[in-house]
């Protein structure tokens, strides 16, 4: 392949719902560009995308894959994107480095879910967009409904730019409005006959033809005037608005395909290389400090690494884009967010598995290399006067975890090296080892998500592992004032221990005011502050310290001792053994020994003494409550309110959006345990929803009580 110009180069990711051909129409693409003699099917798993055993085991992408096409002089890069929600964060990677949404529809079932939760990342990343419909040869293929449902949507911003003239088994041709001309297939696809268009669908085409200048227009005064004064664009003039509507996210152009049957994908890639914007023509991007970097192949080398995997016989392939200047073979790089240097020792433009070498890469472009040393996802490699870093790509947070451990406790250790490498591949995927739950947790985005997982490390690691339900990282709190005392007396020959404290508990809360005066049993304890301490606690909340001491009843040097006590009584509380937070503790009184008192006397006592009062307290357990939001077909929002309330969810709040409902709630972490698979479920995998940390809330009373039982089952049974 030869070397690229940046104003040569144009990227462009391939997005669209499972099942909606995005697999079958890149094979045909690599095809029509002589990547490949042969079209695979991803029935037979011989395809360029999907080359994983795990796609091949599921009949579903679960990785993007990069391939490149040459087609009139430009250079198309795609990115190959999985269409489950499960899989998103191969579209986000995506969506990040290339320039265009390929947004492929199956026109049996039209604007899909997974159509619309990708299409609000194109939204949220700006990148023009243009839908292929697909599969019009299927006997249920509805184009015109699927229009419909994109104009509903998206409104007058989609724009036909081909429709067919025919569905289901005979689908065989096209009417073009730009060209304005007719394809038409043999039933073995790929090159058309070019015919005019007939007279029983002259008027359709014209009216289309209309309404495709006027958007061309639209986007360009110049051409806004010409179309004026002439009452028409030639068709250099329309590529060129359409270009500009593009970029602008100012028109969605729709076109045509059969995939499967190689039927206008031709003219598909045609129109990508004439009319797509390239990579130079794009928003720049901007580095951490907010410097804006131009695509220029004579600036300084900048490659930003967006992806890796771990391909057998070969070991790590990291995939680039070359974001400023230009790499040659054997250049060497610093890492700068690493501080490790790098050789590049071999350029690769990659198709799937298979990988053509290249002497060098200009600004723009996408390519692999392999065995660097020390490059992770999303590093930086610099030459010389560049020390940009980027930080553009944000996953979505997860909705799906599972506690997960090896069958054999021996294999912990070779269990964590397989996550944190399999992390680096798809970095939706989170791994915490939780000291407070003594888990290992592993979040997704969905069932299916953490499923293909065990299958890899099951099958490819030959590690049996399994999931289990992951512990609730509960909180305890206090909901009144108590107070206590404790002496701490040991005298066993030679130096004894001594030390008393005396201290108050109360529930804190942000704002609240200084101590004063408080009454227990009858007496009143007045407190003078004399220092108080605020510590932020490592999981949330906060505990406040404060010394009242008067009359040097216990020397300062001690109160450091009875702080850590506390601290150590705050780190497993008395009703689950679960974090306690959100605690003001008042040290007002005590005694010391002049001889036998020090500071584990102190850090003693201060601990019994604050778990005898937090006990008195009114002690309850909190939750984690999460903000869950979910997009659902009007006609599942019954069903999908009656299963949150079920789940002891607060509705929050309800949208309409063009046909779906958005539900607002906020919802126990404990009742989101296996929701993604019960979501998919009642609406036929047509909904989705996200989740994010709110607050703790108090757990209800039936709850508390069942939490406590348990608790103290598991403690006699330990």
């Amino acid at each position: 392949m030869k070397v690229y110009q940046t104003d040569e180069i144009k990227n462009i990711s391939i997005l669209g719902s499972s099942g909606s051909g995005k697999t079958t129409l890149a094979e045909a693409m690599l095809y029509e560009g002589g990547v490949i003699k042969r079209r695979g099917t991803v029935e037979a798993g011989n395809t360029v995308s999907d080359y994983f055993p795990v796609e091949k085991e599921y009949g579903y992408s679960v990785f993007s894959t990069v391939f490149s096409v040459e087609w009139q002089d430009r250079k198309l890069n795609f990115i190959d994107c999985p269409g489950s929600d499960d899989f998103i964060g191969g579209a986000v990677s995506a969506l990040n480095v290339t320039d265009t949404a390929l947004m492929v529809l199956n026109a049996q079932y039209g604007v899909e879910v997974g159509t619309i939760n990708q299409f609000r990342y194109t939204e949220k990343f700006h990148k023009p967009v243009i839908f292929v419909v697909n599969q019009l040869d299927n006997d249920k293929a509805d184009y015109d409904g699927t229009i419909v449902q994109l104009k509903e949507r998206y409104g007058d911003k989609v724009v036909a730019v081909q429709y067919p003239v025919n569905t289901g088994a005979d689908f065989n041709a096209v009417v073009d409005v730009l060209k304005m001309k007719m394809y038409r297939w043999k039933p073995e696809g790929g090159v058309p006959e070019v015919l005019d268009i007939p007279a029983e669908e002259s008027d359709k085409a014209m009216d289309l033809h209309k309404i495709l200048v006027e958007a061309a227009a639209e986007h360009d005064d110049m051409l806004m005037e010409k179309f004026f004064e002439e009452g028409t664009l030639n068709e250099d003039d329309m590529r060129a608005g359409i270009r500009a509507g593009l970029v602008a996210r100012g028109m969605f152009p729709v076109f045509c395909v059969s995939a499967a049957r190689d039927m206008c994908v031709r003219r598909t890639l045609e129109f990508l290389g004439n009319v797509v914007p390239c990579t130079d023509k794009m928003p720049r991007l901007v580095t951490t400090d907010g410097k804006e970097i131009t695509p220029d192949s004579t600036g300084p080398a900048s490659l930003f690494f967006f992806k890796t995997m771990v391909e057998p016989h070969i070991g790590q392939v990291s995939y680039f884009k070359v974001l400023s200047g230009k790499v040659k073979e054997g250049d060497d790089l610093l890492n700068s967010d690493r501080g490790s240097k790098e050789r590049i020792a071999q350029l690769f433009v990659p198709a799937g598995q298979n990988r053509t070498g290249v002497p060098e890469m200009m600004a723009g472009d996408i390519g692999a290399t392999v065995k660097l040393k020390d490059v992770r996802r999303g590093n930086t490699l610099n030459g010389k006067g560049a020390d940009y870093t980027f930080d553009f790509v944000k996953y979505p947070n997860s909705k799906y975890r599972r506690a997960i451990k090896p069958v054999n406790e021996a294999d912990s250790e070779k269990l964590s090296e397989i996550l944190t490498r399999m992390r680096e591949e798809d970095p939706t995927w989170v791994v915490e080892q939780s000291k407070e739950l003594k888990q290992t947790i592993v979040s997704g985005q969905g069932e299916f998500h953490l499923r293909t997982l065990k299958w890899r490390i099951e099958h490819n690691e030959k590690l049996a592992i399994e999931f289990i339900e992951p512990k609730i990282p509960y909180r305890e709190t206090i909901t009144k004032s108590a107070r206590a005392d404790y002496r701490h007396k040991k005298q066993s020959g030679g130096a004894g221990q001594f030390g008393e404290v005396h201290l108050i508990v109360e529930p804190y809360y942000e704002g609240m005011p200084a101590p004063d005066v408080y009454r227990f049993g009858g007496q009143e304890y007045k407190m003078n502050v004399r220092d108080t301490q605020i510590l932020d606690l490592d999981w949330g909340g906060k505990l406040v310290f404060v010394n009242c001491i008067v009359g040097g009843a216990i020397d300062a040097r001690f109160l450091p001792a009875i702080l850590k006590g506390i601290m150590a009584r705050m780190e497993q509380g008395p009703l689950t053994g679960s974090y306690a937070r959100d605690v003001r503790v008042l040290v007002y009184d005590g005694k010391m020994h002049p001889v036998d008192s020090n500071e584990i006397s102190f850090m003693l006592a201060g601990r019994n003494a604050f778990s005898t009062a937090f006990k008195e307290a009114g002690p309850k357990i909190l939750e984690p409550v999460y903000d869950v939001e979910v997009s659902v077909p009007a006609d599942f929002l019954g069903d999908v309110m009656s299963d949150l309330q079920g789940r002891r969810a607060l509705i929050m709040g309800m949208s309409s959006e063009k046909g779906y409902e958005k539900l607002q709630a906020k919802v126990p972490l404990k009742e989101m345990s296996n929701y993604s698979t019960s979501l998919s479920s009642i609406t036929g995998g047509r909904a989705s929803f996200v989740m994010k940390f709110a607050n703790y809330e108090l757990v209800p009373a039936d709850v508390q009580d069942k939490l406590l039982k348990e608790y103290e089952a598991s403690q006699e049974e330990d």
